[in-house]
């Protein structure tokens, strides 16, 4: 299915304005797995009849994975490019599917030009529902299951966001079982700070695979994400606890496309 979405300048040369723009992210772009967010997402956007549009070929990496690598220069040096772009559309409202990205664009790039209502997609579903634009009309593909969900570290303990995906998990037809460490107390996925891209340092075990285990003893069918990184993090863990087929890893949009029917997900 093309999905058809317009980048922000086919729409300016057009004449035409976006109330929102989807920030994809590095990951959303190229990762394949990541990619399926990006689409079920972009799927209720336009199931929703939101004015939104993406950035394309003209977005480029926040700068969060060199920050956290120590290397400030290549942050401010890929911000700068961005903040130039959005700043020259005219952007006001951003919503992203990566926590990273949210973080960053929320708290680091006002204090280099670039000022934006920066939104999580977690949130952004949590107000749809409100609004009673989302309506889970198949959600009960997931009666009987039980799901537990897993707060990202740069939603979680750093923006201090906890009940909007957890709002939006009540509305499926679910079991929800929290993990021993959530929260405010939430386990890093092993993939933060810049670690996604460096060697294991010297130590017992891997968090993910530390993360995996709370997941299982949750007895849990579902695990509910809100971040690229993590979710290669987790199906990783599920594969070390030989859990594949038993326990299934998903984005909070992914669940709510399927639960909207307007997208397949597969819980066998």
């Amino acid at each position: 299915m093309d999905l058809q979405v317009k980048t922000i300048a086919q729409l300016t040369a057009e004449g035409q304005s976006v109330d929102v723009l989807f920030w994809v992210g590095c990951a959303g772009s190229f990762d394949d797995r990541a990619k399926k967010i990006t689409r079920a997402f972009a799927k209720i956007l336009q199931h929703c009849e939101v004015n939104f549009a993406v950035l394309g070929t003209e977005e480029g990496c926040t700068g969060d994975p060199a920050k956290r690598a120590g290397n400030e220069f290549a942050f401010q040096m890929a911000a700068h490019m961005n903040i130039e772009i959005l700043n020259g559309y005219g952007v006001k409202n951003i919503v992203t599917t990566c926590p990273h990205c949210f973080n960053i664009l929320k708290n680091e790039y006002p204090g280099l030009g670039g000022s934006y209502d920066v939104v999580h997609h977690t949130t952004f579903l949590q107000n749809l529902i409100n609004e009673g634009r989302v309506k889970l009309t198949d959600a009960d593909v997931f009666k009987g299951r039980r799901i537990t969900y897993h707060d990202s570290c740069y939603l979680g303990r750093a923006n201090g966001i906890y009940e909007a995906p957890r709002e939006v998990l009540a509305q499926l037809d679910t079991e929800l079982v929290e993990m021993k460490s959530c929260k405010s107390k939430g386990l890093c996925c092993g993939a933060g700070g810049a670690q996604m891209w460096k060697e294991d340092e010297p130590g017992k075990e891997r968090i993910n695979t530390r993360r995996s285990r709370e997941m299982a003893d949750t007895k849990a069918d579902i695990v509910a994400a809100n971040c690229p990184f993590c979710i290669t993090m987790l199906r990783d863990g599920v594969s070390k606890q030989n859990l594949e087929g038993e326990m299934h890893v998903f984005d909070l949009a992914e669940l709510v496309a399927a639960g909207q029917g307007i997208q397949d997900i597969n819980l066998d």
